[in-house]
């Protein structure tokens, strides 16, 4: 490995441990705030961390004509990309283990990567994908341990991830960095009307904000400043492959932070999610890299 990569490859790393993390600490809100009033001072928090990180503003004069000019639409689909990632992310941890959440929110951009190829070998990919999720959530020595309607938050938020990645392949290269503090807004904005009517007044619990300011530290700027420094030094193919890792992540936080247990099969569907993620996005062409996230 040339050293050059060793300082993006640890910087990818300890971003997805810092955002397993996030998610394992924001199951401590879910009983004073549940998931939606979670996930909306997670992204309020976020988005204030990071207009004051990126300070978006000193790029409007050079961004606005971009903004303007088509990529408009696509930033509010960014936005509400990551609203409907994060909450239905957040209400499936609160219905499933964070390994087996993990692993069904990454048929997103596993979806993606195969969508409309007609290669042979993709289709082993797609195989693989599917016989992890049926170890994760098929009902073989596993009853009443799954929840489906976490299942179906899980795969919602798979689903706004994989918006946010066609959505950051053409916010991302116009935008730069403050696509993701655009989007990160956009969706606190959208967010916050339902995470108001979960909480109420609990959103401001003096008590509960240095936990939600670890979440959004943890969850949006950490894993934003490691991950934009890895993407400008490694292709964007490695990076991706990296990234698919993540489910791994998951499983392994949820069984240190939260003591959440995975049965065999579980583990097993784990590791062929990533495994069809990581062949899926090695065999594919190099796609333009959304911006960090989601968020």
């Amino acid at each position: 490995m040339r050293r050059s990569l060793l300082a993006p490859i640890a910087a990818v790393i300890v971003a997805m441990a810092a955002f397993q993390v996030s998610a394992a600490f924001a199951k401590g809100l879910f009983a004073a705030l549940g998931p939606q009033g979670a996930a909306a001072l997670r992204l309020t928090l976020g988005a204030l961390m990071l207009l004051v990180l990126t300070r978006p503003w000193r790029d409007w004069p050079k961004a606005a004509p971009h903004f303007f000019a088509g990529v408009g639409p696509a930033v509010i689909g960014l936005g509400v990309s990551v609203a409907g990632a994060v909450t239905l992310f957040y209400c499936a941890i609160s219905r499933l283990p964070l390994g087996v959440s993990i692993a069904l929110q990454f048929l997103g951009p596993l979806s993606v990567a195969l969508f409309g190829s007609k290669r042979p070998r993709d289709l082993l990919w797609a195989v693989l994908a599917a016989a992890g999720v049926w170890a994760l959530v098929g009902r073989s020595g596993q009853a009443g341990r799954i929840d489906p309607l976490g299942v179906v938050y899980a795969l919602g938020a798979a689903a706004g991830w994989a918006g946010y990645i066609l959505f950051g392949r053409v916010a991302g290269p116009a935008l730069g960095r403050s696509a993701a503090t655009f989007a990160t807004a956009i969706a606190a904005v959208l967010v916050l009307p339902f995470g108001v009517a979960q909480a109420g007044t609990a959103l401001l619990t003096p008590a509960l904000l240095p936990l939600a300011a670890g979440v959004a530290l943890f969850s949006t700027v950490i894993p934003f400043r490691l991950e934009l420094f890895a993407m400008g030094r490694m292709p964007s193919r490695t990076f991706a492959v990296l990234t698919s890792l993540e489910p791994a992540f998951g499983a392994l936080s949820g069984l240190v932070l939260l003591h959440e247990r995975l049965a065999a099969a579980q583990l097993f569907g784990v590791a062929a999610v990533i495994a069809a993620a990581a062949g899926a996005t090695w065999s594919g062409a190099e796609q333009p890299t959304p911006p960090p996230g989601p968020v």
